[in-house]
């Protein structure tokens, strides 16, 4: 049997501190997996759901969103993934009784982890106004209250509609379809918090906002660059990828102010190798000073250019635009700079670089490292420069490699759900349904978040996801949030957003990947899209954890239909009890799902077209693969400041909390710790050990504080500070954000550490 969930939130003042790990997954992994599971699900349960993760007939994990190989291991797992199954597949249930014991002020009070360890949500929730306990509510009355804020409305601009990345494909068609029916294009989603500038960089760059690889392409590269990223933690399957690919002769240079476990040592838990031994997976480690990438990667371009017969001459004259420009920028990077930017060491770039000449295909993998920080559009873009200048995009083995960091992230945007969709998206759902969408711009998360602040927006609608953890500068969202007429979370479990509302507030209780989802036209299957552009099916296998559930599909069916009106000209009836006819509607409407039913039917699904990777044609505004030239920037920390960055421990995915440890990093029994280097911190009198508070400087001047983490000296690079969120989200200004991508600035946060009261 399952455990049962805290009763009271676990004391964490008083973090352990051991010897960081310098190997990832192994036998202790198998043993946290199965402890997690049991706990959550119980020994039968457990076999019966892990058995069926990631498996062609089964459903798609609801975590992160690395690919599935083709021939796929009966545990197609990782640690992280079962304990994100184990969460949402647990037997603990938050009902009607636990709101009546539990009002809104004290959830408040709550941390993260105790309200998802107490379990699934079974009934539609409503806090009236002026309240503070959250009521059952019928699932008519939920809608008519939805519908009563909406239509009260002076324009439909003031509501928003958020979404999460778990949410389907089918599911996001029809919410952004929904939103567009009523009036708005107030579409904003995590994407927006995290790769945003990825896809903004690439799309002006190449012309698709994706990555151009598949997973065959990391088997046959020569060199492959992880830089900004830790998939041991955030997307530990990739470490099976790149297991292969150095079998397969390539090799690695890890890129990132902190040495990681899974990028130094793999225990593949699948093979007696891994279960002893393992594998080392970085030949080059640079440990760069945090934003520093930019300049890293100048250098590398300069030199390149420095070199004879080491740029692809055919393919840049064929295929690319603005070389001259690129090159004279490219000619002004100096090494002095470029060594003070990146804390480097000559030798070490040096190294590199002959790493990269020796190499004629190279992948760039990267993440959350590279994409939030003001410069992060030039920096990306820099790396697109590296690329094309080898001719490493377009051929198998090469290419840039974004990785997504929740399942269906990459689907949802390719649904539709954008604040700024393109005009031939429009113009399809103009065709497809009969009715004239709005082409304004709407809010993405960081206007938003501004526009519920100073009164423009009064409803607030999530799809999922826990916006006000996830969101920065928590002080500012939460009195935001707390400014809307009417908040409501399409939820699977309880999370802080659910305690920080508007006047009146619903949780709407739905479907989790893992259960069966029976329509009135039988059981359905929805699908999702991985971070390489594949498509395919996923089928929940367990019984709903509540029969007061609803599918997201269904929510925003009855939605629209009480909000809209049973007359209206869009067929939501019928996309409830059926969703092939809603992947019917995908097929005519965005580019790729043609036939999308009779494709998605094949096991493994089947990849969707992308010009540079399919044709060496790139569909920018030139017609040809873009060199930028944009000005090297990078951090300037005052005398006696220190550059954090806000990061996951490895009991956590996204916002949701599994467990108060950090094993890899040598962290245990709690959250509110400071990766300091020891250099750093004897400069700054601070003893391991010691509490601090961290205090945020920016160009406002307003104090962001966020006080009591654990001074814990670690090997960053110098200058350098991580802390996890959304613990330290409080420290990052709203308007801090990315040039182009509008991407909060969280990992490039300039703070003073003072010594804590609570020292």
């Amino acid at each position: 049997m399952a455990t049962k969930p805290p009763q009271g939130d676990p004391v964490q003042d008083a973090p352990k501190v051991a010897e960081r790990k310098r190997a990832a997954a192994g036998l202790p992994a198998i043993g946290h997996t199965l402890r997690m599971a049991h706990q959550q699900m119980g020994v039968k349960r457990t076999a019966l759901t892990l058995l069926s993760v990631n498996q062609k007939d089964g459903f798609d994990c609801p975590g992160c969103a690395w690919p599935e190989p083709e021939h796929r291991h009966k545990a197609e797992f990782c640690e992280n993934g079962a304990k994100a199954v184990a969460e949402e597949a647990t037997l603990r249930r938050v009902t009607p009784e636990f709101f009546a014991a539990h009002p809104v002020s004290d959830l408040a009070r709550r941390s993260g982890y105790w309200l998802g360890q107490q379990g699934r949500l079974t009934h539609p929730m409503y806090l009236p106004e002026g309240a503070d306990h959250y009521e059952p509510v019928s699932w008519e009355r939920a809608f008519d209250i939805v519908a009563e804020e909406l239509t009260a409305l002076s324009s439909p601009d003031e509501a928003v509609f958020y979404t999460s990345g778990r949410t389907s494909n089918e599911a996001a068609f029809l919410y952004q379809l929904f939103a567009r029916r009523l009036g708005t294009n107030n579409l904003p989603d995590c994407s927006n918090m995290c790769h945003e500038s990825s896809g903004s960089a690439l799309s002006e760059t190449i012309g698709v906002g994706k990555g151009s690889v598949l997973l065959d392409d990391l088997y046959q590269a020569d060199l492959i660059v992880v830089a900004g990223q830790n998939p041991g933690t955030n997307h530990p399957r990739m470490l099976s990828a790149l297991e292969k690919a150095k079998a397969n002769g390539a090799r690695v240079v890890s890129v990132n102010p902190l040495p990681e476990a899974g990028l130094e040592r793999f225990k593949n838990p699948q093979t007696p190798k891994g279960l002893t031994a393992g594998t080392t997976l970085t030949d080059l480690f640079l440990q760069i000073r945090i934003g520093g990438d930019q300049a890293l990667f100048r250098l590398l371009n300069k030199l390149i250019l420095d070199t004879p017969g080491a740029v692809d001459e055919e393919f840049v004259r064929g295929h690319t635009h603005g070389f001259e420009q690129f090159t004279e920028a490219a000619s002004a990077a100096d090494w002095d700079e470029t060594l003070a930017a990146t804390g480097l060491a000559r030798e070490d770039v040096e190294r590199f670089l002959r790493m990269v000449l020796d190499s004629e295909r190279i992948v760039v993998c990267w993440a959350m490292g590279l994409t939030q920080h003001k410069h992060s559009v030039p920096m990306i873009r820099e790396i697109v420069n590296f690329l094309l200048l080898r001719g490493n995009i377009g051929r198998p083995g090469a290419g840039v490699c974004p990785v997504r960091g929740h399942s269906n992230v990459q689907g949802d945007r390719t649904m539709g759900i954008f604040e700024r969709p393109a005009p031939a998206f429009l113009d399809a759902l103009e065709r497809e349904f009969g009715f004239a969408p709005p082409r304004e711009h709407g809010y993405d998360v960081v206007r938003a978040i501004r526009a519920l602040r100073d009164g423009e927006a009064k409803v607030f609608f999530a799809m999922g996801g826990n916006f006000v953890s996830a969101s920065p500068d928590t002080e500012v969202t939460e009195a935001a949030m707390r400014r809307a007429r009417l908040t409501v979370h399409v939820s699977t479990k309880l999370n802080r957003s659910h305690a920080v509302t508007g006047a009146r507030a619903l949780i709407l209780p739905t479907l989790g990947r893992t259960e069966r989802d029976l329509q009135a036209s039988g059981e359905q299957f929805v699908t999702v899209e991985d971070s390489m552009g594949m498509v395919h099916a996923s089928r929940g296998r367990l019984e709903p954890a509540s029969p007061h559930l609803l599918s997201e599909p269904a929510i925003v069916c009855r939605l629209a239909r009480r909000v809209l009106g049973t007359e209206d000209d869009v067929p939501w009836e019928e996309f409830e009890k059926d969703y092939a006819t809603v992947r019917d509607r995908i097929a005519r409407v965005v580019p790729g799902f043609e036939d999308f039913n009779a494709r998605v039917a094949h096991p493994g699904g089947f990849a969707l077209p992308h010009a540079p990777r399919d044709e060496r044609r790139f569909p920018t505004a030139t017609g040809k693969a873009n060199f930028t030239a944009a000005p090297v920037e990078y951090p300037h920390l005052p005398e006696g400041r220190l550059l954090l960055q806000t990061l996951r421990s490895h009991d956590q995915y996204n916002t949701t909390i599994y467990g108060l440890d950090d094993r890899y990093r040598g962290i245990r029994n709690g959250r509110r710790v400071v990766l300091v280097n020891p250099d750093d911190a004897q400069a700054l009198k601070l003893a391991d050990g010691s509490y601090v508070d961290l205090v945020s400087e920016w160009r406002d001047g307003v104090e962001r504080r966020a006080p009591g983490f654990r001074v814990v000296h670690y090997p960053t690079a110098r200058g350098c500070a991580a802390a996890y969120y959304p613990e330290t989200n409080v420290l990052v200004p709203l308007d801090a954000t990315a040039d182009v991508s509008n991407t909060p600035a969280s990992k490039s946060v300039v703070v003073r550490l003072e010594q804590s009261a609570t020292d």
